[in-house]
């Protein structure tokens, strides 16, 4: 990709119907966090975000500055942090996920990129900020109906790629 790329890991999340941080769980015997941190190795610059000293991680994890608890919380924070216009936002949670996924993502172009399944993962441009930054601001929290005021691009990924760990069960099946 010729344009440089920042990657935002979401490791923040209350994780309730996983019942310990999601971040921590193993799979294959690494942590979801570092699975998810090795995808975006191919980006030109990488940011944890979530609650700064919550998780003992392998990599810094830089504070989202708020006490919410939403993804729209960490793209907020990793859009403000990035050094570079274009972001991918991988949660934690996606641990199938492929550097060429994130890549097709990246490249969609618009103020987003989404898969059909949703809202996460994705890519977001800094021209997203300012109706992310009110959103969140006006404690409207959900990332899928911010996109309707974006120029948001649906980019078909292949679904097991996408697959969401939200149980100790789902984990278990992957």
């Amino acid at each position: 990709m010729a344009d440089r790329l920042t990657g935002v890991l979401l490791v923040g999340g209350a994780s309730r119907r996983f019942g310990s941080p999601k971040a921590l769980a193993q799979l294959h015997g690494r942590t979801l966090a570092e699975l998810a941190w090795d995808a975006l190795a191919f980006c030109d610059e990488r940011i944890a975000v979530g609650k700064a000293g919550e998780l003992e991680l392998p990599f810094p994890v830089a504070d989202d500055g708020t006490s919410v608890r939403a993804p729209i919380a960490g793209v907020v924070a990793g859009l403000r942090s990035a050094r570079n216009d274009r972001c991918v936002v991988l949660p934690v949670d996606v641990p199938r996920i492929t550097r060429e996924a994130l890549e097709t993502l990246a490249a969609a172009g618009g103020d987003a990129a989404v898969p059909q399944t949703g809202p996460l993962p994705a890519a977001f441009s800094r021209s997203a900020l300012r109706v992310l930054e009110r959103r969140l601001a006006a404690g409207e929290l959900a990332l899928h109906e911010a996109l309707g005021e974006l120029d948001a691009r649906v980019v078909m990924i292949d679904p097991s790629l996408l697959a969401n760990v939200n149980t100790p069960d789902e984990l278990s099946r992957l």
